[in-house]
């Protein structure tokens, strides 16, 4: 098989167009936002000239995350015979709190049975200038990828999951692992994962998310790890597109960098890569952030893998990220204004919706 890392969105809408346009039996495309910009109107132009070829083209869009993509913006793909759904319709009811957080956060492309993509990148222009990361796999992995897609597109309508069963099953081939998560407080299959990976590591961990807010197990796990001396390491973006989690998420840190949990905070941009790689020997490349929503609310999938040849990409992406970051300083947390305290209080009953 190969694998490329792509951390360079504009890299990796070029190279993802340049695949959909060499494709001769199907695209399948499932992802949280698909945006009426000019990233996303090169897609679905490039994905109608497809359908209009006879290529099988399905697409599955988050209802939350198309934004003002009407139905109307894939009428001539549709009218080619390629398919969209929306899923789960938002619908204002007295469970709009949790209910309206469950949403499709993943992100997956298949092409041919030959190439397929999972990590962190929507398709918007909104994200140029973020660093992202995905990992693009052509060869034999891409069969479990089209399984995947397939369960998840058929066990759907625009209104109802009738099936999660086909949104939870972890799909294996020798070393590789897909793992899906849905919606559910006491299952969260993803985060008991990485619990386990986390109480297993026996010398690094590094973690890269763009939100930081990890729930009491995920904590526990991460300073236990650091206390039996792990370099335990998590990257962030210094300022986040959402300000409120950077807000919060800082209520933590103090306690964190007391129990030898190193932090680091990306500075250039927005940090949007989602990764975790532990004792240099297993990754997990995912749609999901390190926070109680990704976890409790969202359906969300993980690749987790052992390939020397992706860790040693890995490597190279997480270096860079690094030389672009500064290490988090205690003292400049402790002497942060009340103000910010007082917001990060106020925000905590919040924290799972956030």
């Amino acid at each position: 098989m190969e694998f490329l890392v792509l951390d360079d969105p504009l890299k990796f809408y070029n190279v993802m167009l340049s695949d959909i346009a060499r494709a001769r039996n199907f695209v399948y495309l499932e992802t949280y936002k698909f945006a009426n910009d000019h990233m996303g109107v090169k897609f679905r132009d490039a994905l109608t000239r497809k359908a209009h070829a006879g290529v099988q083209v399905k697409l599955m869009i988050d209802s939350w995350g198309r934004g003002p993509v009407s139905d109307s913006f894939f009428e001539e793909l549709i009218k080619y015979g390629g398919e969209v759904k929306f899923f789960e319709k938002i619908k204002l009811n007295t469970d709009i709190f949790t209910r309206g957080h469950r949403r499709d956060h993943r992100k997956i492309i298949v092409i041919d049975d030959e190439i397929s993509y999972i990590g962190s990148m929507n398709i918007t222009g909104y994200n140029l200038n973020w660093r992202e990361l995905a990992l693009r796999i052509k060869g034999e992995l891409s069969l479990l990828f089209r399984k995947v897609f397939l369960q998840n597109y058929e066990s759907i309508n625009p209104y109802l999951i009738p099936n999660k069963l086909a949104f939870t099953r972890t799909v294996k081939m020798g070393d590789w692992e897909i793992i899906r998560d849905v919606p559910s407080i006491p299952v969260q299959r993803m985060k008991k994962k990485y619990v386990q990976l986390l109480r297993n590591a026996q010398s690094s961990v590094i973690i890269e998310t763009p939100y930081f807010l990890p729930g009491f197990l995920l904590r526990k796990a991460l300073m236990d790890a650091a206390k039996r001396g792990v370099d335990v390491n998590v990257i962030m973006p210094k300022h986040s597109d959402v300000r409120m989690i950077d807000i919060l998420r800082n209520r933590y840190l103090g306690m964190l960098s007391k129990n030898n949990v190193k932090m680091m905070f990306f500075i250039p941009n927005n940090l949007h890569a989602k990764l975790m790689v532990i004792d240099n020997r297993v990754f997990s490349i995912t749609s999901a952030n390190f926070d109680y929503r990704s976890f409790r609310y969202q359906y969300e999938i993980a690749l987790i893998g052992k390939e020397p040849e992706v860790l040693r990409q890995l490597n190279e992406h997480l270096n860079e990220t690094l030389n672009n970051s500064e290490a988090f300083d205690y003292q400049t947390w402790a002497d942060r204004p009340l103000i910010e305290k007082i917001f990060e209080a106020i925000l905590i009953p919040f924290r799972h919706l956030l």
